[in-house]
């Protein structure tokens, strides 16, 4: 289990960081808005920006960064109940409000600071009653499963986005958040890679989940932060690369806190998205 928490942990580091980088980025091509919904309006941005601001140098530097947190974060959904690596991830946000308080010189308000308190002690708590990671059911239809709804989702995703309204980075990021919860799921089941096995991991449906869910739960993100507040569209992404994978880990993969500690993980649990979508909608998270 430790290794599964020092794994988060660096997961989390690195996507505070990247998540700065990222949002400069992408802001910093976001397209003007205007026409008939007047000045102001919300509109999906292209798939031309959405490009350009990847290949900007700060968004790249972000996202060598997230190579990093991808690597920790696939790692702590093999070795931690999902119900912990999650919140520990999500915690990124912390990571980037610090960091805007340290480098930027953002003050953090007072709800900012007990917020941030309040998740890290959650996630103490959640670590001390965590059990080890279940080896609950795994059927062949689980595997399909992943990678049929995360492409549902991505693709329903793409298509919402074309609507124009001031709520797109909500709905993106919350969108990107469920397909990245379907991943740490897809991770987590994957067969071929211990012992590793070349063969297994090609025909396995999971193992394709991971990357369309990666790729495309990332694309959305980014649409989010091109499209409005980086601050909205991070509290939903939490909400959902959280709570949809503790849920399932919790339903269908075994799961489970130390005998008797479950209703103290429950609230703990709680308590860490929540903090988390505080600390997301707190000015302390650049705006690029």
């Amino acid at each position: 289990m430790l290794i599964g928490i020092i794994a988060a942990v660096v997961a989390a580091l690195a996507y505070g960081t990247a998540s700065v980088l990222q949002a400069h980025g992408a802001q910093s091509v976001a397209e003007p808005t205007t026409g008939d919904d007047g000045p102001g309006a919300s509109h999906a941005p292209t798939l031309r920006s959405t490009i350009t601001a990847m290949l900007t140098v700060s968004f790249l530097a972000g996202m060598a960064l997230d190579g990093f947190g991808f690597v920790g974060n696939l790692i702590a959904a093999r070795e931690l109940p999902l119900f912990l690596a999650q919140p520990i991830v999500s915690a990124n946000l912390v990571v980037t409000a610090v960091l805007a308080a340290l480098f930027l010189h953002v003050r953090l308000r007072t709800v900012d600071r007990i917020a941030i308190g309040v998740v890290v002690v959650a996630l103490v708590v959640l670590g001390l009653v965590s059990a080890d990671e279940g080896h609950g059911h795994d059927g062949t239809w689980l595997h399909w499963t992943v990678l049929v709804l995360g492409a549902a989702l991505i693709g329903g995703g793409l298509a919402m986005l074309q609507l124009p309204g001031a709520r797109v980075a909500v709905v993106a990021g919350l969108l990107a958040g469920i397909v990245f919860g379907v991943m740490a799921v897809a991770v987590r089941i994957v067969h071929g890679l211990d012992p590793f096995s070349p063969g297994e991991l090609l025909t396995d449906p999971a193992a394709y989940a991971v990357v369309v869910c990666g790729v495309g739960g990332f694309y959305l993100f980014t649409v989010a932060l091109q499209t409005g507040s980086v601050n909205g569209a991070a509290a939903a992404l939490v909400v959902g690369e959280t709570v949809v994978p503790g849920a399932v880990g919790i339903a269908l993969l075994g799961d489970a806190t130390r005998s008797g500690w479950m209703p103290v993980a429950v609230i703990a649990f709680i308590a860490a998205v929540a903090g988390a979508v505080i600390v997301a909608s707190s000015p302390a998270v650049p705006q690029g």
